[in-house]
């Protein structure tokens, strides 16, 4: 099993075993959902998605069989993951990380190749083996060709100076 990090618990809310969770996840859609599981802490324990919904900033969640305060109250600070393998993506959608590897063109010239992601608050970041950094949001991105691992980029300017 492959783990992705989503997101973190960092508090409980009320008294029925709602939790909150702060996740910068770009396909919440696809994993928020009744029925997903969920694995958390260091031990990854698994807990099914019985209910979600959006508070503020906080992504709230109630866990099936978890209807109590005193059985949640201690994941508070744990982090969050699903499996890679139970999230199903659209044909052109694609996870930043699987984007390792690719070779990012501009202007039909290679600029780079994707060498790690970082996660912002804002969003993903590219980062290339020389260091240039790219966010990863359609302002930025122009086309993905999985087949050629190639990451078309839009020619933003500022971007390489």
């Amino acid at each position: 099993m492959q783990y992705l990090y989503i997101g973190k618990l960092v508090n409980t809310h009320g008294i029925k075993g709602e939790v909150r969770l702060i996740s910068n996840f770009k396909h919440k859609n696809k994993v928020f959902v009744p029925g997903f599981k969920f694995y958390v802490g260091k031990e990854k324990k698994e807990f099914i998605i019985e209910s979600y919904r959006k508070h503020k900033q906080f992504d709230m969640v109630v866990f099936k069989d978890n209807h109590d305060i005193n059985l949640v109250e201690h994941l508070k600070g744990s982090f969050v993951y699903i499996n890679k393998s139970d999230l199903i993506l659209n044909k052109n959608e694609f996870l930043a990380v699987d984007l390792i590897g690719f070779n990012v063109i501009i202007n039909d010239k290679l600029i780079g190749v994707i060498d790690n992601v970082i996660e912002t608050p804002a969003n993903e970041v590219l980062v290339l083996d020389n260091n240039v950094m790219i966010p990863y949001v359609k302002a930025f991105i122009n086309n993905i060709d999985e087949k050629n691992k190639r990451v078309y980029v839009n020619d933003v300017k500022g971007l390489l100076s």
